[in-house]
């Protein structure tokens, strides 16, 4: 899978998934981490990380949306089932 140690991948995983919003994931990934040694000092400090890049991600996508210039026509959404994005 990686060559990084269990501990380090569960605290990786432990910031995506606080910056991904995604409380399952988040769930796994504490006890991953955990449960591989992960002292709680550094999980806090994973999930402190992961804040940061949501935030950061999240202000960079409001800079960016109230940039579109919103007369131009854009692919409808939701034809296929997608939010209008290419896969």
């Amino acid at each position: 899978m990686t060559s990084l140690d269990r501990r380090i991948a569960g605290l990786i995983a432990v910031g995506a998934a606080v910056a991904a919003n995604c409380q399952p994931c988040l769930r796994a990934a504490v006890s991953m981490a955990r449960e591989s040694g992960a002292e709680v000092k550094e999980t806090v400090e994973a999930i402190e990380v992961g804040k940061s890049v949501r935030a950061c991600a999240a202000s960079e996508m409001d800079r960016f949306a109230s940039s579109l210039d919103v007369a131009v026509p854009h692919p409808q959404s939701g034809a296929s089932g997608r939010c209008g994005c290419e896969p």
